[in-house]
Order: C-alpha cells, then sequence, then structure tokens
C-alpha cells in the first residue's frame, strides 16, 4: 500500500498544475480585502495560512524542478499550460504585499520583491520566446486561454509591492518608483494586446463548455489589478515630485482600467451561467478556480484603494458587499480543494498506478 502511495505522490508532483501559485495569489488578495475593510481576524488567519501555502508549494515546485525537469520544461513551451507560472511571481509579490500591509515587515516582503522581480524577468521572456519560435504551433482558439493574462497579473504585482516597499529604500526610492511606474505602463499595453486575442477568440471561434475555463475571469482580474497599481502609485504619489506631475494621466488611466474590469463581472456571471446551467457542465474542484477567486478578491481591493486615491467616498459601498463574495468563493474552493485532498488519501490505495515516462 505505501507503495502506491508514493507513486501516485510522484505522480502528483509531476503532473502539478503550473498554475498553483493562484492559491498564494488569491489567499493573499482575499486576505489584504480583509484588512482594508476592518476584518483583521480573518485578514490575519489568511495571511498565516498564506505563508504555509507558499513554502509547501515552494517545496512541490523544486522537488518537480529536481526531479522531473523534462515535463516542467515541456510545460513552459506550451502555449496552454505555460502562462500558469506566472502564477509564481504574482503569489510571491502578493505575499509580499500582505506582509508590509498586514505585518509592516519590509524586511521580509523585500527579498520576496527581489525573488519575484528575478522569476519575472526569466519567465516572461522564456515563456513569449519559445512561443514564438517553436516550429509547431496551436491553432488561436485552441492556444489562448484566460490564462495568459497571468503574465499582466505578475507585472503589475512588481509594480505593487515595489510601490509599497520605495519609501523605506533612500537613496533608492526615486529608481523604484520609476520602474514600478514603468511596470505599471508595460503591464496596461500587454493588457490591451492580450485581450484583443483572447475577445477575437472568444467573439469569432466557436466555443464548448468545457473551455469557459474560470481562467477566463482573469480577463477581469488583470485590468482589476492594474486599476490596484496605478492607485497604489496615486497614494505614492508624494513620495516623488515626478510621480506627483503625472497624476492627472495616472487618474484618468486608473478610472478607464477600473470601468473596463466593472464591464467584464455581469458578462462573466453570464458566460458561468451559460456553461453550468445551460450546458449542465459539472462543476467541481480545479485548481484553476482559484483563477476566480483571486479576480473577486482584487476587484474588491482595488476599488476600495481607488476610492481612497481618488477621493471618491461613494465607491466605498462596492467593496463592502463585494468583498463577501470573494470570501464565499475562496471558502468554496478551499473546500474542494481539502476535500480532493481527502479523497486522494483515501482512494490511493485501491488504484493501481500507471507507468512514469518521464526520465527528467
Amino acid at each position: 500500500m505505501w507503495s502506491k502511495v508514493t507513486n501516485a505522490a510522484q505522480e502528483g508532483v509531476r503532473s502539478l498544475f503550473p498554475g498553483y501559485f493562484a492559491l498564494v495569489m488569491a489567499t493573499g488578495i482575499v486576505s489584504i480585502a480583509a484588512h482594508l475593510l476592518g476584518m483583521e481576524i480573518v485578514a490575519l488567519g489568511l495571511f498565516q495560512l498564506n505563508k504555509v501555502a507558499y513554502v509547501i508549494l515552494w517545496i512541490l515546485f523544486l522537488v518537480r524542478l529536481l526531479f522531473f525537469s523534462r515535463r516542467l520544461i515541456s510545460d513552459l513551451t506550451d502555449h496552454v499550460r505555460g502562462p500558469g507560472f506566472f502564477t509564481m511571481v504574482a503569489g510571491t509579490c502578493v505575499l509580499g504585499s500582505q506582509f508590509v500591509l498586514l505585518a509592516g515587515d519590509r524586511t521580509t516582503a523585500l527579498p520576496l520583491w527581489g525573488l519575484g522581480f528575478a522569476l519575472w524577468h526569466l519567465l516572461i521572456y522564456a515563456f513569449f520566446a519559445s512561443a514564438m519560435v517553436k516550429e509547431t504551433k496551436p491553432a488561436l482558439e485552441m492556444g489562448i486561454n484566460g490564462a495568459w493574462l497571468i503574465a499582466v497579473v505578475a507585472t503589475q504585482s512588481i509594480s505593487i509591492l515595489g510601490t509599497l516597499l520605495a519609501p523605506g529604500l533612500g537613496a533608492w526610492k526615486e529608481t523604484l518608483l520609476f520602474y514600478a511606474l514603468t511596470m505599471y505602463l508595460l503591464g496596461g499595453m500587454l493588457y490591451i494586446l492580450i485581450m484583443a486575442l483572447i475577445f477575437y477568440r472568444l467573439l469569432f471561434f466557436h466555443l464548448e463548455a468545457k473551455q469557459m475555463t474560470p481562467t477566463y475571469w482573469i480577463s477581469m482580474g488583470a485590468v482589476a489589478i492594474t486599476t490596484l497599481a496605478g492607485d497604489t502609485l496615486i497614494l505614492n504619489a508624494g513620495q516623488w515630485t515626478f510621480l506627483a506631475e503625472l497624476l492627472p494621466f495616472l487618474k484618468g488611466f486608473n478610472i478607464f482600467f477600473w470601468a473596463t474590469a466593472t464591464w467584464w463581472i455581469p458578462l462573466l456571471v453570464i458566460l458561468g451561467v451559460w456553461r453550468h446551467l445551460y450546458k449542465h457542465y459539472p462543476l467541481s474542484y480545479d485548481p484553476q478556480y482559484w483563477g476566480l477567486v483571486f479576480p473577486l478578491g482584487m476587484y474588491t481591493t482595488c476599488t476600495y484603494q481607488l476610492a481612497k486615491a481618488l477621493q471618491l467616498p461613494f465607491l466605498y459601498a462596492i467593496p463592502q458587499y463585494f468583498v463577501y463574495f470573494a470570501l464565499v468563493a475562496w471558502l468554496a474552493t478551499f473546500a474542494g480543494l481539502i476535500y480532493r485532498l481527502a479523497s486522494s488519501l483515501i482512494l490511493v490505495p485501491l488504484r493501481r498506478p500507471g507507468p512514469s515516462t518521464d526520465s527528467g
């Protein structure tokens, strides 16, 4: 029986979903949203859980890199699975933002930003370069989905944590703020480029229920975190004269992004109803559902910060209610994860593991 459990664990690591750090992203941003709205017990509980989840996921990733590197590289260069690796960047920086906002711990947050910085530069060029030069490419309708927008989320997470850390860096403050500004603008550009392709795919190619995965919610989440990056720059504009001079541009651009995020929500709800109620696609746990939880938490957070940055108090009503959608979605997805893990432990002894073909 022990050998069956071991084989099942090895297979789980070998085929680990590349985007599993979305669990850290979702838990982190829901925690930050709860903190902003005064739910400190919830915020701190999720913070502690997130630290454990982050360490566990890194252990699994490093074991996969060490023993199943061939499969990992294959995933990284795959049009569908490759974008999931950007969750490593976003998860790292969201956790770093938790350390700053919830614990006031910049000492821990700074190396997390450095790790996110290094991962972003490695992954952004490794993925896009390999996708461009590979000889065999999938058709557009099969090769692109909402997960591609995690590249935007990763970019903006670097900007947000960098802006939060800049005030404590003395002589490096203005340099880091400038870098955060450029990442904010780059993330906005990436959103427009990638979203145009995704919108084209949704409108002009046949869409099956199984293809309408929860990752399409990142269409909203990516522009919501872009809004949050702009909010954070606006709130820290007093740290640098050049940034203060850009306030009219930043404020206008940020309303543009927030309006886009808001527009997406009813459409994504309609598509979800079409998938599960009209097409009767079964609703069961999938790690991709963390890609749905994250946008809900991010929209809550970015709207709260937008109201603060632009001094629009009537907008506070939205996050005060929206946070509960984020919390319910997090609880449902986490319950699904626990059920899946428990079921695996019970059923593993009854299964016959298949042979492993990976020698990486």
